[in-house]
């Protein structure tokens, strides 16, 4: 065995020996830089070594047969044997590279272009850095600039639309072919002016690398003189201090820009070097790109951690920036940052432009108004209301109104200047941000948020809008501003500002004014093609209406228009002041998430509790004497008023044992009974004793108020319970039981005797009720009026559920004249006739569509 041994040791040596023959020439020549470099070499050498390894191994068995090795040394004889260098390794990828980028663009695939334009720089930057620049490397970027250039010429003519990848693909080569061949401009130029006698020279020009000066540690030492007074500096790669100058400014800010949206890119180094940048900005086009660049910088510091609002320090900073940024531009009146105006790509030189000329810089000051606006918002969502910190973050909206109020300042000016277009909407935007801010608020706290915020503002700057002195106070401020967005602008910002006025006006008592626009409006038939958000305002301003009629004394218009929100149980999600999870909701994450987002920060929330003591209050003063009417008149339809208040009021007389009240709605059961016992006093006691009516504005009025209203529909009740035992009853007694003037006691019977409530008469010279006697029904005429009853209801269910499955088709199948449409019989008109009864036709029974929550509210 070792002979076989001594042969494979004897072979590789040699070839080993030739291969340092062969390469010893080379390696005098080049130096490995890369390593890369020596991976491919080495690669090389081990597959000569693995192929000269496998001839010896053979070479040892054939030395017993002299056929074989005969045939073999001929073989090895015809064979030849290639060794290439690094070089012509490299170029032939190269041209691999070359082939793949010509047949992309043959079927115009700008993706895979964009991808191997990238490997092609990479292989030319190591072929360069040794030799000279390959000129089919120029041809292929010359050529790539003018098909890219057809493309784009052929795109804008053409109808046909372009997929998301290949335009994704054609736009990044736009840059990078722009910024590529701005390097190789003179070898470019060369091959244009004459393609075939440039490829066909052998001289090729040299790009010359550039070298790497290796600094002394003396170097570095110069440069920690220059840094900071504590001896610091920012280091570079290399160890090499860098150095913010004005020249530099574009550069690195280009730079940075590149670098956005892409992984492992540390966002707070960023941010630190465009704070450098602006202090060594010298000219105000540095200074607006530079703050454009770092306000949205900061924005992006939040989305990429995992924070899920904005810290308090980065939006200060921002809001802050904002305003420098509107004070360049209240200065330079000859640059305006514009949605959509043409990056400047030269980095060297800023823009000149003409005299009389604007100077567009691209950028929008509104987008970063609304962010720092949903910013805000966002940061009010998530922290504890309870704590100073929220009221600390609060404190920050003065300065963010003042900026929005200045930003809405300098669109006006831009509209008022005529040279820009398409600033309507832009202007719109602003103005709804700035009323979104003080509709819900008292006028007092509008009055300091606008007179702090005018003051610092300069005197120079004044609106046409809303002038610097033209206010004559906060309700004319607010329909100003929704005046202006109700005539320029459509669809959802004109409903958003036209119920911002509407709730405005709810909550300073104008109740009649604000049910008129509401109604007048008719958002509540539309509201549902409106977006998430919308919906939410228009049930905020629907709340804010019951209520205000509730402060107003209207109980009946109150309870309506409280019905619609409060009859769901569901306040919390619809005013979005909470998300109800319930058990077996097939709610996805994402539709959470969403509904997270949408809450509204603590202060603008309406007290739930107090909503809900409002609804059950009116309800019952409405719902106690109806029982009382109709537990004493069997006759008369039972209706509902409150099925919400009705669920309460029958689970509170289930309990066996009921202790004093602890909340709101103990107060309000307690209440309801003592009320239809006839004990209105305790049942006053009991209202007037809850302690959410002191968050109201003259908390003892109301309480006056609900005291009167409990003493009257106490009389109502009592005179429904008792009429039929009376035969006649004194106003008198009437007077001395309710605490009430004989005179408001003969209004209020003269009313329900009008309205058909009480079968009586008004004795004035005796100042006596007289009571008329009924016919009395029998048990079975009782139930057999409660069986016609429900079976009209069950009639009218039946109608209204062929009516949603016929989509208002249900009286399809009738024929003219009444006659079914199934039978066809004649006579009596058929199954499918009109029923009849000999009084004449039949009228529907049940409870009627009354014109929705506020129709029915002006219905006194």
């Amino acid at each position: 065995m070792s002979r076989f041994f001594a042969a494979g040791d004897s072979s590789s040596e040699s070839s080993s020996s030739d291969e340092e023959e062969l390469y010893s020439d080379q390696e005098t020549e080049q130096k490995p830089e890369e390593e890369s470099e020596e991976e491919s070499e080495q690669e090389d050498e081990d597959e000569d070594s693995s192929s000269s390894s496998s001839d010896d191994g053979k070479a040892g068995v054939s030395k017993f047969l002299r056929d074989a090795e005969s045939s073999e040394e001929s073989d090895d004889e015809e064979k030849v044997t290639v060794v290439k260098s690094a070089k012509d390794k490299r170029l032939e990828e190269l041209e691999g590279v070359v082939k793949l980028i010509d047949n992309a663009r043959r079927i115009n695939d700008w993706g895979s272009i964009s991808t191997e334009f990238d490997k092609l720089n990479r292989q030319v930057i190591k072929l360069a850095a040794q030799e000279k620049l390959p000129k089919i490397y120029v041809k292929t970027i010359s050529d790539l600039e003018d098909f890219m250039n057809d493309t784009i010429a052929m795109q804008k003519v053409s109808t046909k639309k372009v997929s998301s990848t290949n335009a994704r693909g054609l736009n990044a080569m736009k840059q990078k072919i722009k910024r590529n061949n701005r390097d190789y401009a003179t070898e470019i130029e060369k091959y244009r002016a004459d393609k075939e006698e440039y490829m066909m020279s052998e001289e090729e020009e040299e790009v010359q690398p550039v070298e790497k000066v290796k600094k002394s540690k003396a170097a570095y030492t110069d440069n920690i003189d220059i840094a900071d007074d504590e001896g610091f500096s920012t280091v570079g790669r290399g160890g090499k201090a860098l150095q913010y100058t004005p020249e530099s400014i574009l550069k690195n800010l280009r730079s940075i820009a590149e670098s956005r949206g892409k992984k492992n890119t540390d966002r707070a180094e960023q941010i630190r070097i465009m704070e450098k940048l602006h202090e060594v900005a010298t000219t105000p086009y540095q200074s607006i790109r530079v703050l454009i660049a770092l306000i949205n910088t900061r924005f992006d510091l939040t989305t990429s951690t995992t924070a899920t609002y904005m810290s308090q320090e980065q939006w200060k900073m921002a809001d802050h920036e904002y305003g420098q940024l509107l004070e360049i531009l209240e200065v330079n009146r000859n640059m305006v940052v514009v949605e959509g105006a043409e990056e400047w790509e030269d980095d060297e030189k800023p823009p000149q432009p003409a005299a009389g000329e604007l100077l567009k810089i691209p950028g929008s000051t509104i987008s970063i108004a609304e962010r720092l606006d949903d910013e805000l918002t966002r940061s009010l969502q998530h922290i504890d209301p309870h704590t100073a910190e929220y009221i600390e973050r609060l404190s920050d909206e003065q300065n963010l109104y003042t900026n929005t109020l200045r930003g809405l300042l300098y669109i006006e000016h831009l509209q008022a200047g005529g040279k820009l277009e398409n600033l309507q909407e832009g202007a719109n935007r602003m103005v709804m941000r700035r009323l979104e801010h003080i509709y819900f608020k008292p006028s007092q706290v509008v009055t300091i948020l606008e007179e702090t915020a005018w003051k610092a503002i300069p005197t120079k700057l004044d609106s046409q809008i809303t002038p610097r002195n033209g206010a004559k106070g906060i309700a004319s401020l607010v329909q100003t501003l929704s005046t202006y967005l109700f005539k320029n602008s459509a669809d959802i910002i004109r409903a958003r500002a036209y119920l911002c006025q509407v709730y405005y006006f709810a909550l300073h008592d104008q109740y009649y004014r604000a049910r008129d626009m509401l109604l007048m409006s008719h958002l509540q038939e539309t509201i549902g093609n409106f977006n998430v958000n919308t919906q939410i305002l228009f049930n905020r301003t629907l709340v804010q209406v019951g209520l205000c009629a509730f402060r107003a004394n209207l109980v009946y218009e109150a309870q309506n228009t409280l019905q619609e929100i409060c009859g769901s149980g569901r306040q919390k999600e619809l005013l979005a002041q909470g998300v109800m999870i319930q058990r077996y909701s097939q709610v996805t994450p994402e539709q959470e998430k969403l509904e997270r987002q949408r809450q509204l920060p603590f202060h603008m929330h309406i007290n739930l509790e107090l909503l809900e003591c409002v609804y059950l209050t009116c309800s019952m003063l409405l719902e106690v004497p109806l029982l009382a009417q109709t537990g004493s008149s069997p006759e008369i339809k039972k209706r509902i008023i409150s099925k919400t208040y009705r669920r309460l009021l029958e689970y509170h007389e289930r309990q066996i044992f009921t202790g004093p009240p602890e909340n709101t709605r103990d107060h309000v059961m307690q209440a309801s009974r003592a009320l239809a016992a006839g004990e209105w006093k305790k049942a006053a006691e009991l209202i007037n004793s809850i302690k959410i009516w002191e968050l109201m504005a003259d908390s003892e009025k109301i309480k006056k108020m609900l005291s009167e209203q409990i003493q009257e529909e106490g009389l109502r009740t009592y005179l429904f319970t008792y009429a039929p035992f009376y035969d006649t009853l004194s106003v008198s007694t009437l007077a001395s039981m309710f605490d009430l003037t004989e005179r408001k006691i003969a209004a209020i019977v003269s009313k329900m005797i009008s309205h058909e409530e009480l079968a009586a008469a008004l004795d004035q010279v005796n100042s006596a009720i007289i009571f008329r006697k009924g016919v009395e029904l029998s048990r079975l005429q009782s139930l057999a009026l409660t069986l016609s009853d429900k079976a009209s209801g069950l009639i009218e269910a039946n109608e209204r559920t062929l009516e949603q499955r016929t989509q208002g088709t249900a009286n399809a199948f009738e024929r003219q004249g009444g006659h079914g449409g199934r039978g066809g019989r004649g006579g009596r008109g058929g199954r499918g006739g009109q029923r009849t009864d000999r009084g004449g036709s039949r009228t529907r029974g049940g409870q009627q569509f009354g014109g929705g929550a506020l129709g029915g509210a002006i219905k006194a």
